[in-house]
């Protein structure tokens, strides 16, 4: 008796997990996130196989067949006729500096409007918001006039200090919400143990939002990095543009082959995949803090 009534509560939850496994909507949703996640990738993988396929290949069976041999002498010429090197070193500083510099910025105004309550911070809000939604069409011009008139036209300076502003406008708007939920049960520790403004923000209000902070610097730099126009208008010289820009003049003059297409479509968006997959786990973290928040 003792034995069966210790087992029967056991039953009924491998009943529900027996008929979790054989539900039929459970297998067609994995199907269907199967079959978009094989859309996403499908064109990754046909650039990656026409990046290493030799124009004989490409000729003679079309973009979806296998390369007869791998052919990286696509890759190489395009690597040495863009310098390749340098357009890569432009995008990786200025996206790395507009990251850091940008969740700077973002942190110092949201701590003055999220929890330094200051005056007429809904209005600050509004325009933060306002910013996020003009079109960079719009900025190019004044932009461009400011850049000429402080001799910082054709420089990667205009570009940090441009996108600095654009992303960090986005992100005091984030964070500014953040803090606003900020326990007040830590600023009161904080102030009872004698700490400044600055320390506060620097020793409990920082290391608490790191998760948010490391998804706004991972967005940040992505971000950065896959811009086009604003750095197709104020980078000009060959020595100054950055990996989209460089992508886009050189297929616009029309010198390249299929296959060489694809190497510089390859190489072009390497860095960043890595950049995503190598802070995949932060950005994890920090949206798993959000939600647990």
């Amino acid at each position: 008796m003792t034995l069966t009534a210790n087992r029967a509560p056991a039953e009924p939850a491998a009943e529900v997990r027996a008929a979790k496994r054989s539900n039929p909507l459970r297998f067609v949703i994995l199907a269907a996130l199967l079959a978009l996640l094989l859309i996403v990738i499908a064109p990754l993988l046909i650039i990656a196989i026409n990046a290493v396929k030799s124009p004989a290949d490409y000729a003679g069976g079309g973009p979806l067949s296998l390369p007869t041999h791998l052919y990286w002498d696509g890759i190489v010429d395009f690597w040495n006729r863009v310098s390749f090197g340098q357009k890569l070193w432009n995008s990786f500083v200025t996206s790395f500096v507009v990251a850091v510099l940008g969740v700077v910025l973002s942190v110092l105004n949201a701590y003055a409007l999220g929890i330094g309550k200051v005056k007429g911070r809904l209005w600050f809000l509004v325009f933060f918001l306002v910013a996020n939604l003009l079109p960079q069409e719009v900025l190019v011009y004044p932009l461009y006039f400011l850049s000429k008139e402080v001799h910082l036209y054709d420089s990667l300076i205009s570009i940090v200090i441009i996108f600095t502003v654009i992303q960090a406008a986005f992100g005091t708007y984030l964070l500014t919400s953040v803090y606003q939920e900020f326990p007040t049960e830590l600023l009161d520790a904080a102030d009872v143990d004698g700490a400044g403004k600055v320390r506060t923000l620097w020793s409990v209000v920082v290391p608490v939002s790191r998760p948010t902070l490391g998804v706004l610097f991972t967005f940040f730099f992505i971000w950065t990095w896959n811009e086009f126009f604003l750095p197709l208008v104020f980078l000009v010289s060959n020595d100054n543009q950055t990996v989209p820009v460089a992508l886009g003049v050189l297929q616009g003059d029309r010198l390249m082959d299929a296959t060489m297409t694809s190497a510089s479509g390859l190489i072009g968006i390497l860095p960043a995949l890595i950049f995503f997959l190598v802070f995949q786990r932060t950005l994890t973290r920090g949206i798993t803090a959000g939600a647990i928040k």
